[in-house]
């Protein structure tokens, strides 16, 4: 029994189990009767005092070596997996736990990031590649692949983004066409996280060929084993930041899925993949938001020891202001991805608190991490010291997982439409 098993099983169940055979999972446990609390649990406490000794020990000494080789972090992904600071919300009818709710996933995610954002990337890939299976796959596609997972350290991967089709995923190109009770897959995906070291990908393509079909029938959801005859990974992309990740592009080229392997039913796809989103959005923030900490943990220490006319530059108030924003961005951020957690875990509608935690905690690190090099000056130019690898390692959060303009766009109809609807 791994450690956070223990820490859970010895106190109580943080979820009541539910049956995950619906097309997409509802509240994982019952609305709470008590007012607000803005303090973690001890189960949670405990959760995030094991990330928080893991990373110090495992990743932050060796983050600069993998951001300078590119090379993918398996030990220390094995390392994750045997100590349960991965895969803790897979249902026990897989061989999981299903103790972990998206709230825990980003406590554990924030100081994770802390250490390497691109390392937490390979952990959080997986959790997004997982997650069509998690709320939309039947107890037997659940079994089959989400049992790989906790049988062996392996990963999986979310295979949407295509060359010509990113924020926009109703532009997807990639087709599936039926021939008897299978389906053959064609296209080319891009940008893929995991790509070329996952087990098996989610895949979305169109199943409609008609151009007018709207997207939430067009499109059928897949799962794709990376060793079927046809699926060929291309070469790793040499990335601003976040290198120790392994992205890259795949094509699939007349690759036979057994209709078993369709999840839910076809032309269901595409609610399966925004549906997805709402319960990965909020880790992808609490990714950024350690981050943040991290430029402000490094500022902090820096402006400390670095004098100037004969005082510690933190003493003089244009430092000092910088640090005090910094901390303000990180603690709203936090509070932001909080919140969008803990409705997911509530099941409820979390869309647009979702993309306000995602796109606001993206800009709080790039500001974090750019304030920070000015911080260090000189030295901040430099990869001797920490924070030019954060700088270079936050701007994917304003990009991945839907652009900070395309947050603004979700969240910006919403409140267009509860105008217009209250008017």
């Amino acid at each position: 029994m791994n450690p956070i098993t223990q820490v859970i099983r010895a106190t109580r169940p943080i979820y009541r189990k539910l049956s995950t055979s619906a097309p997409v999972a509802a509240a994982a446990k019952p609305l709470p009767t008590t007012g607000m609390c803005f303090e973690l649990s001890e189960e949670q406490k405990a959760l995030q005092d094991l990330a928080r000794k893991f990373t110090r020990e495992e990743i932050v000494p060796v983050a600069a070596q993998y951001d300078k080789t590119g090379e993918y972090p398996w030990p220390i992904v094995k390392k994750a997996w045997e100590v349960g600071l991965m895969n803790g919300h897979i249902p026990e009818h897989c061989g999981g736990t299903g103790l972990l709710g998206v709230f825990e996933d980003c406590l554990i995610g924030e100081e994770m990031a802390f250490g390497c954002a691109g390392i937490y990337n390979v952990m959080g890939g997986s959790h997004l590649g997982q997650m069509p299976v998690i709320i939309a796959g039947n107890k037997e596609q659940q079994k089959k692949y989400l049992g790989r997972l906790i049988e062996e350290p392996i990963v999986a991967a979310y295979c949407v983004t295509e060359p010509g089709a990113g924020s926009d995923v109703a532009g997807v190109k990639t087709r599936a066409e039926k021939k008897g009770d299978e389906w053959i897959i064609n296209g080319q995906k891009m940008w893929i996280t995991n790509g070329g070291v996952a087990n098996w990908y989610f895949v979305l393509a169109r199943t409609n060929p008609d151009p007018k079909c709207p997207a939430s029938k067009a499109f059928t959801g897949f799962i794709v084993e990376r060793e079927w005859a046809g699926v060929t990974p291309g070469r790793k992309e040499q990335n601003m930041g976040q290198r120790a990740s392994d992205t890259r592009g795949i094509t699939f080229e007349d690759v036979r899925v057994p209709k078993e392997n369709v999840l839910i039913g076809e032309g269901a796809g595409f609610k399966i993949a925004m549906g997805a989103f709402d319960k990965t959005r909020p880790p992808v923030a609490a990714g950024a938001t350690g981050l943040a900490q991290r430029a402000l943990t490094e500022a902090t220490k820096y402006a400390l020891e670095r004098k100037t006319f004969g005082v510690p530059i933190a003493r003089h108030q244009a430092v000092a202001f910088m640090l005090a924003d910094m901390a303000i961005g990180v603690e709203t951020a936090r509070l932001a991805w909080m919140r969008a957690a803990w409705m997911a875990d509530y099941g409820i509608r979390n869309t647009v608190l979702a993309s306000v935690a995602k796109c606001h905690a993206s800009e709080i690190a790039n500001k974090a991490a750019a304030d920070a090099v000015q911080i260090f000056g000189g030295n901040g130019f430099n990869t001797d010291y920490p924070v030019e690898k954060l700088m270079r390692d936050a701007k994917i959060y304003q990009i991945y997982e839907g652009t900070s303009q395309i947050q603004r766009l979700i969240i910006s109809r919403e409140i267009l439409n509860n105008a217009m609807q209250s008017n």
